[in-house]
């Protein structure tokens, strides 16, 4: 007989152990047998759960954009003015479990999986255009007009320095963030 209310803890457990899967290899090359074992679980219970490995990281990275949205909220909050959410935004997206190693390792994981799996590239937009929208919001009272074309590059620029920074021997997110502030210092009045 199942335990009543183990489905939802064994389902974190199973997606906590594929983010670290992921990180300690650094890709998906991972085997569910490997993750359930993280997981403390059976490489069957792991199939009844999620089906398929693909679906256990799809569930992972829904996990991590939802931490993401957790970070950006918690850090607006405290922003006031445009200048500071738009700071606190970037703030968020170099800080945090955003940056650490099993995180990066599984965005890397998820950019590559977008580009064959459907799913994925429908989770990446919706990043995208959260993102989007959320730079678009402050940026509107900063540079009226300008606020796309400043969004649009500001997004590609967070996406490209953070892959830059987490590819590094050492990444840093201050530094990563420094630069993606230096970018807006130029462009902001």
């Amino acid at each position: 007989m199942p335990k009543l209310g183990a489905e939802p803890i064994r389902k974190a457990a199973l997606i906590n152990a594929t983010i670290a899967t992921i990180g300690r290899r650094g890709s998906l090359d991972v085997t569910v047998a490997q993750i359930a074992r993280e997981a403390g679980m059976s490489t069957a219970l792991a199939h009844h759960y999620f089906g398929s490995k693909e679906r256990i990281f799809l569930s992972a990275m829904r996990h991590i954009l939802t931490q993401y949205r957790r970070m950006n909220l918690a850090a607006l909050r405290g922003a006031k003015g445009p200048r500071a959410r738009l700071y606190a935004i970037v703030g968020a997206n170099f800080g945090g479990d955003n940056f650490e190693r099993e995180t990066i390792a599984a965005w890397l994981s998820f950019y590559s999986l977008a580009f064959v799996d459907a799913e994925a590239a429908r989770l990446l937009r919706v990043y995208h255009r959260r993102l989007h929208s959320n730079l678009m919001s402050v940026l509107r009272p900063l540079v009226g007009d300008q606020a796309a074309n400043i969004a649009h590059t500001l997004g590609a620029l967070i996406d490209g320095v953070y892959l830059r920074a987490a590819l590094s021997d050492a990444p840093e997110a201050q530094a990563a963030e420094r630069l993606t502030l230096d970018y807006l210092e130029r462009v902001l009045p």
